[in-house]
């Protein structure tokens, strides 16, 4: 298993370049869309960590994907020495902390929103603006929809979560009509 810190390492140096280039958005759109495509898909994932696939293979398959979405060669160059180290494994943590550190850095949060059901841009506008000003920084809201909840919202920023689902207000009252 490779350390968290190794994939912070690599994190911290596209950071740098992207800064001292100009170029960090354009790097962690690059890491995202590489990430993406490495979750999505098992045989790429298969190909890259399988010990009987030559690193040849390896690398022309990487080529081949850093082609097709593009990829900066800054990106691309990172990507062929993860592989070449046998880290592409770690290819979404790195993603990942690529884009916090931006965030970090333009003071943005991140806010996952999650609702039973697709909710009006005015009302994702309204719940944006109420987060901003709560937490006194630039929201950036992750839709996502779990019919679980049956209805409301459960907003999650780091490690503090604003439920007012509607399962959450039924669990108090089943709690209080319990323990009562």
């Amino acid at each position: 298993m490779i350390a968290p810190h190794i994939a912070r390492r690599y994190a911290k140096a596209l950071v740098d370049i992207g800064v001292e280039t100009g170029s960090l958005d354009a790097i962690v759109n690059d890491m995202n869309g590489l990430a993406s495509a490495f979750e999505s898909s098992a045989d790429l994932r298969n190909a890259l960590e399988n010990p009987l696939v030559a690193h040849a293979a390896k690398r022309a398959v990487l080529e081949d994907l850093a082609a097709q979405l593009g990829l900066s060669p800054v990106v691309r160059n990172t990507l062929l020495f993860m592989a070449d180290r046998r880290r592409t494994r770690i290819l979404p943590s790195v993603a990942q902390l690529v884009r916090e550190m931006n965030d970090l850095r333009r003071g943005v949060v991140r806010a996952e929103v999650t609702t039973a059901a697709p909710l009006s841009d005015a009302y994702y506008a309204r719940l944006q603006a109420q987060l901003e000003k709560m937490t006194g920084k630039q929201v950036v809201l992750e839709k996502r929809q779990d019919e679980s909840i049956i209805a409301g919202v459960v907003a999650r920023i780091g490690d503090t979560v604003y439920d007012g689902s509607l399962r959450a207000r039924l669990s108090e009252m089943k709690g209080s009509l319990l323990g009562g």
